[in-house]
C-alpha cells in the first residue's frame, strides 16, 4: 500500500515537472538569428518625451526600448557622407 502511494506520488510529480517545462519554452529549439550590422544606415531611437537619441549599430531582433514611460520612435536620417 505504502509502495503504491510512492508510485502515484512520483509519477504525479513527473507529470507535473514535464508540464511545467513545456510551459515554460525551457529547450524549445531558438532560431539563431545574428546581429546585421546597420552602422550605416544612420537609424537612432527617439524618446519622445525628452528627445534622449540612441544610435542603432547592430541589429538583431528588433524590441523597442522605453524611455519616460513610452516606446521609442525609430528615426532614419539621411547619411552623412
Amino acid at each position: 500500500m505504502i509502495l503504491t502511494a510512492l508510485l502515484i506520488a512520483v509519477v504525479i510529480a513527473w507529470l507535473g515537472i514535464t508540464a511545467l517545462r513545456a510551459a515554460s519554452g525551457v529547450g524549445a529549439p531558438t532560431e539563431g538569428s545574428e546581429a546585421e550590422d546597420v552602422e550605416e544606415l544612420d537609424v537612432y531611437l527617439v524618446c519622445g518625451e525628452c528627445g534622449t537619441e540612441y544610435r542603432v549599430t547592430r541589429l538583431g531582433e528588433l524590441q523597442i526600448p522605453r524611455h519616460c514611460g513610452e516606446p521609442m520612435e525609430v528615426v532614419r536620417r539621411p547619411g552623412t557622407g
